[in-house]
């Protein structure tokens, strides 16, 4: 396999700019047993049954972006991606420019003050530890509030008026440096007539990092190292997709992180942890039998997901998106998948 396996155009003015309202209203590509159809994701529930599980990452974006200075002026960018240790205040981060910086040099807030101090660079280099100038992690967290913005992927250039189009209404907990973007198309109002038809709702935690920011760059997508993430499958939410599945339900996750967090629980055989699960061509799955999922950028992990799901016809859903001209990533239009039968009992 090399890189042209997962790359596709992708029209820019494709790229949605800003969400649409109400959520819910968002064009759904449904590719069914009985063929590609065209509906919303207001529609759902047509395509849910009694006893199916549905399954949501509950995580909320934290407002991880920082701009801050050096003592000498200059500008630096921090991205928060996950907190390592609490007591220590330790986290991991993306720094730009980050060439220059030295350990324990500190940056500052707007106003002057030290808000963290640089650490050595991880061992993959291209990440650094940073270590906030706090005494306890609720100080930590209140300043990440204070200081932060919520840190838009690069290719949405229109600012966002309503910064909680960016959360989805069932999050909490804020640990992402990105949201589960499946998870925003959504209403309190939709997931209601999910739970009228007789579908459960369960939630997972994946705290959503690096690899949301990061393309592959090997020739051979297969040779790409995947970041690790923290992830969490609440016991009940695992015995209810395990009991749904022996009873003929299915299992729809929702979006490719609640799809990750839920293969790494089976896999792995821990219900809580850090995962490298590369989910490529091939993999046998476990838990997940559909997928609802946005429109991924070209050469990312994410489409050797889809493509381990469904096969190569990918491809032909993609093309059809883009000739009935559906709104593509974060903010754009949406997929309901059906798994094919690499799948074990």
């Amino acid at each position: 396999m090399d890189i042209s396996h997962i790359d596709y155009e992708l029209p820019e003015d494709l790229i949605a700019q800003t969400p649409i309202e109400p959520r819910d209203s968002a064009r759904l590509l449904v590719d069914s047993p009985n063929g590609l159809q065209h509906r919303r994701v207001s529609d759902i529930v047509e395509y849910l049954q009694p006893g199916d599980v549905v399954v949501v990452n509950h995580t909320r974006v934290l407002p991880a972006r920082l701009k801050l200075k050096r003592r000498t002026g200059g500008a630096v960018e921090v991205l928060l991606l996950e907190e390592l240790d609490a007591e220590q205040m330790q986290w991991e981060a993306l720094v730009r420019p980050g060439g220059k910086l030295s350990v324990g040099e500190e940056l500052l807030d707007g106003v002057g003050d030290v808000l963290l101090r640089i650490g050595e660079r991880s061992a993959a280099g291209d990440t650094f530890y940073v270590h906030f100038a706090a005494d306890s992690h609720d100080e930590v967290m209140r300043r990440i509030l204070e200081v932060g913005e919520i840190p838009l992927p690069p290719y949405i250039t229109t600012a966002l008026a309503d910064q909680n189009r960016y959360q989805t209404v069932f999050s909490h907990d804020q640990k992402s440096s990105a949201a589960p973007t499946a998870g925003l198309h959504f209403t309190p109002e939709l997931l209601v007539r999910i739970r009228e038809a007789g579908v459960e709702i369960r939630e997972v935690e994946l705290v959503v990092g690096l690899d949301t920011f990061q393309p592959i760059s090997a020739e051979n997508p297969l040779d790409h190292v995947i970041h690790t993430e923290s992830y969490r499958v609440p016991s009940e939410t695992f015995d209810a997709c395990v009991s749904a599945r022996k009873r003929g339900g299915r299992v729809l996750a929702i979006g490719t992180t609640a799809t990750r967090a839920l293969e790494s629980a089976a896999t792995f055989g821990e219900l809580q942890g850090r995962t490298n699960l590369f989910i490529t061509p091939g993999y046998e799955w476990k838990v997940v039998d559909m997928m609802l999922t946005n429109f991924h950028m070209p050469r990312t992990t994410l489409l050797l997901m889809v493509e381990s799901l469904i096969g190569v016809k990918w491809r032909a859903i993609y093309s059809e998106a883009i000739a009935m001209r559906y709104r593509m990533l974060s903010f754009g239009d949406a997929m309901l998948l059906y798994r094919g039968t690499n799948v074990s009992s």
